[in-house]
């Protein structure tokens, strides 16, 4: 009885151990957290892709750019894929965070949506335009307006511009700042309104409709790249390496061209 209890003792001893050294079955889940569209679409085909390693995917999903950034640095998520490089590292300059991209996955064409007007030609004297009240995405729509000729930004500008570098606005056109997630909900307030993709997916908006969109060819495809983003520390983590790769794969990039027909374009 006495070896028994001795031989019990030692594999409660060496299952501990396993614990400690990161070989328990948690090792197996990753949870990541994710805006519904296209970024929580995309990770349900990762997540096929995954379980055939003996992964399980858990997504979270948020209706915000904060809180998922905040879940990661706090270490509640292991990692999100809801932003473009652009956007987590102005957070991480703001907050004070330690985010860090592991890969770049898709970039979302801007678009410019008709509310009140109908056409960019039918825009009134005084016309309003909604744009994202965020910083990288504010001018990132500014940028967009400019490439169209509805304003001119100073030559320096780039995509740090606000409203402040508005060189000329020869139709007066009004500037209305709004909460990126709220601009489809007050498109029809407006005259027209610059939307994120995956807000402008989200609320069923098609880029096709867009009046117009970002030029693929400007620095948007790489300045605005979408990120598998982690703590720093945990780039090279196993199952943040294998989430990547499952990103990376040709399930996710067939599901992506034939899913969004545009809206979406894979950077891999």
């Amino acid at each position: 009885m006495k070896r028994k209890l001795t031989v019990l003792a030692l594999a409660f001893a060496l299952l501990l151990s396993l614990a400690a050294c990161g070989g328990s079955g948690d090792d197996k889940t990753i949870t990541v957290g994710a805006t519904p569209a296209p970024h929580a679409e995309i990770l349900e085909v990762a997540k096929e892709v995954l379980a055939e390693q003996g992964y399980t995917l858990e997504i979270t999903e948020f209706d915000d750019y904060i809180m998922p950034n905040t879940a990661v640095e706090e270490e509640e998520l292991d990692a999100n894929y809801f932003q473009h490089i652009t956007y987590m590292n102005q957070f991480n300059e703001d907050n004070g965070t330690h985010l860090v991209s592991v890969g770049s996955i898709h970039y979302e064409p801007f678009g410019i949506y008709a509310g009140k007007s109908a056409s960019l030609d039918d825009l009134p004297e005084g016309a309003q335009i909604a744009i994202p009240n965020d910083a990288t995405n504010g001018g990132r729509a500014l940028l967009l307006l400019d490439q169209e000729g509805l304003i001119v930004l100073e030559e320096d500008a780039g995509i740090t511009a606000t409203v402040n570098d508005i060189a000329d606005n020869p139709h007066n056109y009004e500037i209305v700042e709004l909460e990126a997630r709220l601009l489809p909900t007050t498109l029809q307030d407006v005259d027209i309104a610059v939307i994120n993709g995956n807000y402008a997916i989200d609320a069923g908006l098609n880029i096709a409709d867009a009046l117009a969109i970002e030029s693929a060819e400007g620095e948007a495809a790489t300045a605005y790249a979408n990120v598998l983003t982690v703590k720093e520390g945990h780039e090279n983590d196993e199952g943040i390496q294998a989430l990547l790769a499952a990103l990376e794969s040709d399930e996710v990039r067939a599901f992506i061209e034939e899913t969004y027909a545009g809206a979406v374009v894979p950077l891999f």
